[in-house]
């Protein structure tokens, strides 16, 4: 009996033990789970900071490390805790019954300490791009952002104040128009909202097709005026303004400007320079790069010759209260020499002198340019024949030779190869030879047939001359239901003085104004017109290093939101920036 009730015992004893033994095991596990969905929480947290806070939790007040220890002392059950240095010196081997989830405190702790050093990968490469960033030379980072585009070097300037010094020192701006990572950008003046002048610049950038508008409060209220682009640098000149109505187009009383202004798209900043001898508006304008030694011969006339008079009276000009008047200019013709290619008689009311450049250190080291503006609007409205050139190095404004009486109205003009070309209403080309100073009448083959309401137009691209004039499909040139009218390009060969037409534009002429502009092996145009109450807007560009074939660059994107006198009082240029 004896016996039997001690087997029974026993066996009762074992089942407690095993049964504490699984209660003790179920409660490791579930402090484990709890534990590691803790940690789970505040895993997110630890990533943002870059450092485990569970580092800490490894040593305790008195400085002796926690990892062997049961951790359900943290969780508020100080039963189970016990200690593990009865197990130092025992390696890793794990233990059975209630020392079964006891871990070596140096292995734990190494494993804990991986599971809890792991860091955010982006937040690595954000950190080691910055040390990058710190050792970066300023040479090597000038040549990084000369690569970007124009809108991203805009961008790119307002990171801090040191990217902003760099990419406006002088030295980046040669750098980056030396370069080969510029874009063409056009640049469109003269936008009208609302019946005023804002004063507002309309850029697109070609590549990416892209609109950006530019606030220039300094042509707020100014019209009629023309512009001329080069290397980094666009020059308004002239121009008029409304005395009685500020702001908007008013012809009845205005103000005609002599002055010229600089704006550079890359600073964003503008200033004055000296202005013109006269008052234009609307003058034909040429850019040319000249050499530093480079001589300006003036032309000793104290006053242009104005062969209009026009009254006050209503604001309008006496030519067109007596058209009779423009027998004044027959009698005042003077003829070109066509075999022999004679100076103009302009030159020969002329005494030139050479005017003195400076010749200083500063100035070789500067590139130099002059800029001529011919005919345009005078301050009473009459049209001038007279022209001015302006230097670069010197900052003025001198007189050239004037262009012959029977010329006629200076409609459009261009610098290729050392000359500036213009050409009249009446059909006649001249050149004026900048090294030289004089004006040569250039006869050519019978002009392009054209429809004489739209003024032919003149660019020079990769260093050939193209015009761009409207004509009729069939017919003499009269307006019929079976005409149509076309815009064609001509080309003219600078040998053999002959006109060739090369390319037929895709858009029906619809606008009177059209604007065309080239830089270096590229022709952009831009037509704009009223149709069903909306202005319309066509940009198109070619290239002529290839097979001369038109393009739509943008169509409708800013024009809609112009009035319909913007169609007169546009003008254009172009940059590769």
């Amino acid at each position: 009996m004896s016996s039997d009730r001690c087997s029974v015992e026993g066996s009762i004893r074992q089942d407690f033990e095993a049964l504490s033994v699984s209660k003790r095991l179920v409660r490791s596990v579930s402090q484990k789970l709890r534990k590691r969905n803790h940690k789970s929480e505040g895993s997110e947290e630890q990533i943002a900071r870059g450092v485990s806070l569970r580092r800490l939790s490894l040593y305790g007040r008195g400085g002796g490390c926690k990892v062997g220890a049961d951790t359900s002392d943290e969780f508020g059950d100080p039963s189970s805790r016990r200690s593990s240095t009865s197990e130092e010196g025992k390696g890793y081997k794990t233990k059975c019954g209630a020392e079964e989830m006891g871990m070596d405190c140096f292995s734990y702790g190494r494993e804990f300490w991986k599971r809890n050093a792991r860091r955010d990968p982006e937040l690595d490469d954000i950190q080691r791009n910055s040390r990058m960033h710190l050792s970066l030379p300023d040479d090597v980072l000038e040549l990084c952002l000369m690569r970007l585009p124009l809108t991203s070097l805009m961008n790119a300037r307002l990171v801090c104040k040191k990217w902003n010094h760099l990419t406006t020192t002088p030295r980046f701006m040669h750098m980056r128009r030396e370069g080969l990572y510029q874009t063409p950008w056009l640049f469109l003046f003269g936008a009208v909202k609302d019946g005023y002048c804002s004063g507002e610049i309309h850029a697109l950038d070609v590549s990416l097709d892209r609109w950006h508008t530019i606030n220039a409060d300094v042509l707020r209220g100014r019209f009629l005026f023309s512009v001329a682009s080069i290397w980094d640098e666009i020059f308004i000149v002239g121009g008029c303004s409304s005395l009685s109505n500020y702001g908007r187009i008013d012809r009845s009383s205005f103000k005609t400007h002599k002055s010229m202004l600089v704006f550079s798209p890359l600073t964003k900043s503008w200033r004055k320079v000296a202005s013109m001898k006269y008052a234009r508006s609307s003058p034909v304008l040429g850019l040319s790069e000249v050499t530093v030694d480079h001589s300006i011969i003036q032309c000793q006339s104290a006053h242009p010759d104005r062969r209009f008079t026009r009254s006050r009276l209503g604001g309008v000009s006496d030519i067109y209260e007596d058209p009779h008047r423009l027998s004044v200019r027959r009698q005042l013709r003077h003829t070109f020499d066509e075999n022999e290619g004679l100076l103009l008689s302009a030159r020969k009311q002329c005494r030139p002198f050479r005017q003195k450049t400076d010749h200083s250190s500063n100035a070789k080291e500067s590139r130099r340019f002059v800029l001529i503006a011919v005919g345009g609007l005078g301050s009473w409205d009459e049209p001038l024949d007279s022209g001015e050139i302006y230097d670069s190095i010197s900052n003025k404004w001198v007189e050239i030779p004037k262009l012959p009486a029977d010329f006629g109205i200076v409609c459009s003009g261009v610098v290729c190869n050392g000359f500036f070309f213009v050409y009249s209403a009446n059909d006649k080309l001249a050149g004026y030879d900048i090294e030289r100073g004089y004006w040569l009448g250039i006869q050519t083959t019978s002009p392009p047939a054209r429809v004489h309401d739209y003024y032919p137009k003149l660019v020079s691209s990769d260093g050939r001359v193209f015009m761009l004039s409207v004509s009729w499909c069939e017919g003499d040139g009269q307006i019929g239901r079976r005409n149509k009218a076309i815009r064609k390009m001509w080309e003219l060969d600078l040998v053999y003085l002959t006109w060739t037409e090369i390319s037929t534009h895709p858009d029906a002429p619809m606008d009177w104004n059209a604007v065309f502009v080239a830089d270096k092996n590229l022709i952009f145009g831009v037509e704009m017109f009223k149709i069903f109450g909306q202005v319309l807007g066509f940009f198109t560009g070619c290239d002529v290093s290839d097979e001369v074939k038109w393009n739509h660059i943008s169509r409708n994107h800013m024009a809609h939101e112009l009035d319909a006198s913007s169609c007169m009082t546009k003008t254009m240029t172009v940059l590769h920036q």
